[in-house]
Order: structure tokens, then sequence, then C-alpha cells
């Protein structure tokens, strides 16, 4: 079976290099399908009358729910076997630090995260109505070569105090990449999947360990009221949800157990990359 990367970015560029012989659909892609999904053409793609879809491309900012995806869907000439679509954890909100799994309901409270709740229920929608199978998949923060936040640990941009931070949940790009490729196969139950690595250390954490890693100093720190005085509205909309997220489904159901457990492991690998380059 054929499948189909829609719009490949930092992720699906990823999923294409595990996918001999898949199609990149996107804008201006020189020997692939060009696709623009912010435009009102034609959709002329060549497909086999069997294939499936990795969409990971994000809603437009400038309109409610996800007309990029309602586009896509419209301009398939067939309904393909499945679609992996990559939403986002944070659907659930807000838990103040409590366990989250795939039956908990959702309740965004960010306008990204309500795109993309519009999307999960449009998608679902339009499979049930059709031939296709969904499988959305729930990501937490995406890392990896060049998502390190290098760069903001040189401009010494500040992170909250140990002690003020809250939970994180994260994943390497490669085991994002993994569960994209194996919720292809039709042995995995269509549905919704939380994925990530288990490790819930906090983002103050994980910028130490990349600055200690990078052999940059550490960040400075500030506290919870000083970041509500400072930080940018949409970094701190990130910092008011807290939650931990339960990730059994990805590696008991769908079977991907992640490579980098520990994001020590995932950044030593992300940095060896960057120097390879």
């Amino acid at each position: 079976m054929i499948t189909m990367v829609v719009g490949p970015g930092y992720t699906g560029r990823r999923v294409l290099e595990s996918l001999p012989g898949a199609i990149a659909a996107g804008r201006s892609l020189p020997g692939d399908q060009n696709l623009d999904l912010d435009g009102d053409g034609e959709l002329l793609l060549d497909l086999p009358a069997d294939y499936s879809v990795i969409y990971p491309v994000p809603p437009a900012s400038d309109q409610p729910g996800d007309h990029r995806l309602r586009r896509f869907l419209d301009l398939l000439p067939r309904d393909p076997a499945r679609i992996v679509y990559l939403s986002t954890t944070g659907v659930y909100g807000n838990r103040d630090g409590a366990l989250v799994d795939e039956t908990t309901a959702p309740n965004p409270e960010s306008v990204q995260a309500e795109r993309r709740l519009a999307a999960e229920t449009l998608l679902q929608d339009w499979c049930a109505a059709g031939d296709a199978e969904a499988v959305i998949l729930r990501v937490p923060g995406i890392y990896g070569p060049g998502r390190l936040g290098t760069d903001r640990v040189r401009a010494a941009m500040p992170v909250l105090k140990e002690e003020d931070a809250s939970p994180g949940n994260r994943i390497h790009v490669d085991d994002l990449a993994r569960c994209c490729t194996a919720a292809l196969s039709t042995e995995v139950p269509a549905g919704i999947y939380n994925v990530g690595d288990g490790d819930t250390r906090t983002t103050t954490w994980f910028m130490n360990a990349v600055a200690r890693q990078a052999g940059l100093p550490p960040p400075p720190t500030v506290t919870r009221e000083e970041a509500e005085r400072t930080f940018s509205p949409m970094r701190l909309s990130f910092l008011r949800e807290s939650r931990r997220v339960d990730t059994r489904k990805m590696r008991e159901v769908m079977g991907v157990v992640p490579r980098y457990t520990n994001p020590v492991d995932g950044i030593d690998a992300s940095l060896k990359e960057e120097q390879d380059e």
C-alpha cells in the first residue's frame, strides 16, 4: 500500500525517510505531488486504488476549526484505507498535574487546542461516513535535531524555577515517526492514542539538560510570578497547563516502545546529528 505524507514539515520529513516509496504531497515539492491547502485550486493527485495518509499539517491560525483538513478531505478522489492525524495532548487542557489517558474527556483551553479537537471530530465524522479508518495521535512537545532550543539557551531566555515548573511531556521526532508508521498497520486498531516518551520531568529540567549536554551556560530562572509579567502570551498559555500523559495504549496496543525513553539520550543523539550535518 502506498502512503501519502501531507505537507511534510519537520515530522513528515522523518516519516518519509522511514517509508521508501511514500508520496510527499505539499506546496512546490519537485518530483512529488503539489498541494496547496490554503488555496482554491483543484487537487490533482496520482493516487493508487489502495493508499493511506499521514496528515501532520497544523490548522491555519486565521480561521476557527481546520479548513485545511476539510479542503484536503473534500479533494480526495477516493477514500484512503486509513488516515493518521497528528493532533495534540493540548486538547486535555489543564489538569493540575493529573494523569490523562485516552478516556479523559477533552477540555481545550487554548485556541490552538480547540482547532485540533475540531479537526479530530471532523476527521472521525468523515471516516465514519465513508470507508476510511481514522487513527488520531495526540502528540506532546516534539524535540530532535534542530529542535532542542539551543538558540534560546544561547540567548539566555529565562525558564521557570524548578520548584515552580509543571510536569512536562515530550517525544523525540524519530519516535514520533515510528508511531506514525506503526499506526498505518491494520493490526493496530483505529482510534485515539496518546504518544510520548513517558518522561514527565519539567521543561526547566529539559532545557538545563540541553544546556549541559551542549556545553552551554544554564538558562536563567524566574519565579512564576515574574513569568506572568514578562513571558509572551503564547508561552504563558503552555505554562498555565499542567498534566501528565499516560502512554500505555501506545506501548501495549500500538506496540511502540520509544527508543528515547530518557530525554538525555534523545538530546545526545540530536546534538550528534546536528554536528554531522
